[in-house]
């Protein structure tokens, strides 16, 4: 053997690369000769034998570094996690007093979200616009948003509690959350409602525009997606009136406020009064009426007073056609005052609608259905049919904006440029 040679020769050393003995087999070996005995020692191993032992503590060491690894990858995702966490926490703070939870709804430039007063743990509605997609003009009609509608306090409009901007120029306001379910909803699941019901609603959607007339602001925008009923105070089918994104001062004879708009069309053209088309800039306190006479028209017959694929079209029947009679749509007799009060409003001349909101809810009590829906008829209904419809915040409403060759139906607000009208033609419809 190779080891016993060297052993004989008088050497001393190891093999520990491995060597086939006389077997064909990988052994490893060692050797020495001892002259002082006049003999020698050698000894050998199967290499697989010997370094059994030494596979035992790679494969130990390998698992070793292996869970090492996964742990570093573990905590860096865990770091990551807690940095995202962080930032949520840090934009949270940017909110001031609010705390975000979740979000309720977005449109084309805003995010409305559900948040918390770190204090008074009130539930709130934040509404966010993004500054990387919002132009100046929008921003500016965002900040006009909450200037003109925080000065608004009647029970029946939604109420705004603060606004601010972050470091990273987002703009936000608070205000109510509100659990209900919009008129658009409450039609589109049991259709057509009761007379008097459309008269308990109608006179609080008119007590809202009363306060915001006599503020000199216009909403241009009333249609059932932005009037809510819900339950307040212990009060069923309290409205709240949503959404003053398009709301205007009206100031006769004074400059249009520099937001960008002049000239743009701006509301939902199933709802949108003749003038708002022809004379955009020239708004006023009866063309929220007209709205609300459009608005009236769905609750009773459950389908607005014109339909047509598209903004151009629905102006052409807003400003040349007269809406059939509720009662012809639906093929039975209503109650003559309320019916005669919905398409007074809907008048194409201005000067032909009632004089104010104030005086249109006057008008309302005269009906023999003012009063006949109680507390103890809405509350019946709420009890009976509540639970049948999602609740919805309607301080999530964000307004999506469409450009001029949209051609989506016009159910949504638009914001179309157009040249106003020369005088002789538009004074057709005033």
């Amino acid at each position: 053997m190779r080891s016993v040679a060297a052993a004989i020769d008088g050497g001393e050393s190891a093999d520990v690369d491995g060597f086939r003995d006389y077997r064909g087999v990988l052994v490893v070996g060692a050797w020495r000769w001892l002259p002082e005995y006049g003999f020698g020692m050698a000894t050998q191993v199967d290499a697989a034998e010997a370094f059994h032992l030494h596979r035992v503590a790679r494969a130990v060491f390998g698992s070793l570094f292996g869970l090492l690894v996964m742990v570093s990858l573990g905590g860096l995702a865990v770091s990551h996690l807690v940095m995202r966490l962080r930032h949520q926490v840090d934009r949270a703070e940017h909110l001031g007093a609010y705390t975000l939870e979740r979000k309720l709804g977005e449109g084309g430039m805003g995010e409305v979200h559900l948040a918390r007063h770190a204090l008074l743990r009130r539930p709130t509605a934040i509404k966010l616009l993004r500054s990387d997609k919002a132009s100046e003009a929008a921003i500016a009609r965002f900040e006009r948003e909450v200037q003109l509608t925080s000065q608004l306090t009647h029970p029946n409009t939604i109420g705004i509690y603060d606004y601010g901007r972050t470091p990273d120029g987002t703009f936000y306001y608070a205000m109510e959350y509100i659990e209900g379910f919009t008129l658009a909803a409450l039609v589109s699941r049991f259709g057509p409602l009761q007379e008097a019901r459309v008269i308990h609603i109608l006179r609080q959607v008119c007590g809202s525009l009363a306060e915001a007339h006599e503020h000199g602001l216009v909403h241009r925008d009333i249609k059932p997606a932005n009037v809510m009923l819900a339950i307040r105070g212990g009060l069923y089918d309290h409205v709240k009136v949503l959404d003053f994104g398009l709301v205007r001062e009206h100031t006769p004879h004074a400059p249009t406020p520099p937001t960008g708009e002049s000239g743009a069309v701006a509301g939902t053209p199933l709802y949108m009064p003749p003038e708002a088309f022809q004379c955009p800039d020239d708004v006023s306190p009866r063309g929220d009426l007209y709205a609300l006479g459009a608005l009236a028209y769905y609750l009773l017959t459950g389908v607005p007073p014109f339909q047509a694929p598209n903004p151009f079209a629905l102006y052409e029947l807003h400003r040349r056609e007269v809406p059939k009679p509720p009662s012809e749509v639906l093929g039975r007799k209503i109650d003559g005052v309320l019916e005669a009060l919905v398409l007074a409003c809907l008048e194409k001349s201005a000067a032909q609608r009632p004089a104010d909101a104030g005086r249109l809810a006057s008008l309302l009590e005269a009906s023999p259905l003012h009063g006949a829906w109680t507390q103890v008829h809405a509350r019946e209904w709420w009890e009976r049919h509540g639970s049948l419809l999602v609740p919805s915040s309607g301080s999530a409403s964000a307004e999506a904006t469409s450009s001029p060759s949209a051609t989506h139906g016009p159910e949504g607000t638009v914001m179309l440029v157009r040249q106003a009208e020369p005088a002789s033609r538009a004074g057709a419809s005033r």
